[in-house]
């Protein structure tokens, strides 16, 4: 007789019916089994609210866990519990989630934008056409990184963000100056696909049910990442081999490295790019608005934050010690 599947095996498959990216579905069941092996291996079933806050508590207390990561933790077991269970709890979230601190982006100057794009330029041109990409049009990194051939709109000099945070697709900029290295780019990335065709590979996983509507797609050429890895891979969901796109702690690494490089005395990201983009086009007068619909935010709020660290504050009053 045929075993159930694992209480986190369903989880899994729950998720992925839910339409979750893979890092969610990771991150979803990671701290589900953290949580019952917190509670001595005990069901979920058999625990409720008390738990998760007991949980939740010592998460912030003990392991000093940031509110983001405690409030990460507090999405996953209400996902847990609600699809799992179909258990809700009433106020659950007055009593243990946290509030996130306020804290202003790191923005670098224009140039230290470009050192830092010049030393990434050094290292490999596919890591200075992301950094480019990441600044020039505000994109976060696995946006750049799931970019597919037919994103790109020449013409218009518009890239088409698919699927992105919150389920939405978006327009973005294609920055004039990168047109140029990027036609370069699909040329080599069009013959190493052309080379997997002919080695009897050159399948890309497509999202949804395109796959089995479109047998043909995944060996399309405008299927194909943009960014494609250098190695076949393994699909950790179907265990399928195939060429995914460039991992995203590679592009991490290469850019925290070329702050160091570039001399920068804050720590440089991905996300620094796109904290950089929206700062600069506010200092050249692009309305809020514009520049919300860019960045994909869904409230102005979060957009305002940039406005902080405009020539507006702290760093547009002379200092009374340089007037000594």
């Amino acid at each position: 007789m045929r075993r159930p599947p694992r209480f986190l095996d369903q989880l899994r498959e729950a998720l992925r019916t839910r339409h979750y990216s893979l890092r969610t579905e990771r991150t979803y069941v990671q701290w589900t089994r953290r949580f019952i092996l917190f509670h001595n291996k005990r069901h979920p079933k058999d625990m409720g609210a008390d738990e998760i806050v007991e949980f939740l508590t010592w998460l912030a207390v003990a392991c000093e866990v940031a509110a983001s990561t405690q409030n990460q933790a507090l999405s996953a077991l209400v996902f847990m519990y609600r699809v799992m269970l179909s258990t809700e709890f009433e106020g659950l979230g007055e009593r243990v989630r946290a509030r996130p601190k306020r804290r202003l982006p790191v923005v670098l100057a224009r140039r230290e934008v470009r050192l830092v794009l010049r030393e990434l330029h050094g290292m490999n041109s596919t890591y200075g056409l992301i950094g480019t990409l990441l600044y020039g049009s505000g994109l976060r990194l696995m946006e750049c990184l799931r970019l597919r051939v037919h994103d790109i709109d020449f013409p218009n000099h518009q890239i088409t963000l698919r699927d992105g945070k919150g389920g939405k697709d978006r327009p973005a900029l294609l920055p004039l100056s990168s047109e140029g290295p990027l036609r370069e780019h699909l040329e080599r990335a069009r013959s190493l696909h052309q080379a997997d065709l002919e080695a009897g590979r050159g399948q890309v996983r497509l999202p949804y049910a395109l796959a089995r509507k479109y047998p043909r797609a995944a060996r399309d050429w405008e299927w194909q990442w943009l960014f494609p890895g250098k190695s076949i891979s393994t699909d950790p969901r179907t265990g399928a081999k195939r060429r995914h796109h460039v991992h995203s702690s590679a592009i991490q690494r290469a850019i925290s490295r070329a702050g160091r490089l570039a001399r920068i005395n804050r720590r440089v990201s991905s996300h620094v790019f796109r904290h950089s983009f929206a700062t600069h086009l506010l200092e050249s007068g692009s309305d809020i608005r514009t520049v919300q619909e860019l960045l994909g935010h869904r409230n102005v709020k979060t957009t305002m934050i940039y406005t902080h660290v405009l020539n507006k504050g702290p760093a547009a009053v002379p200092s009374p010690a340089d007037r000594l």
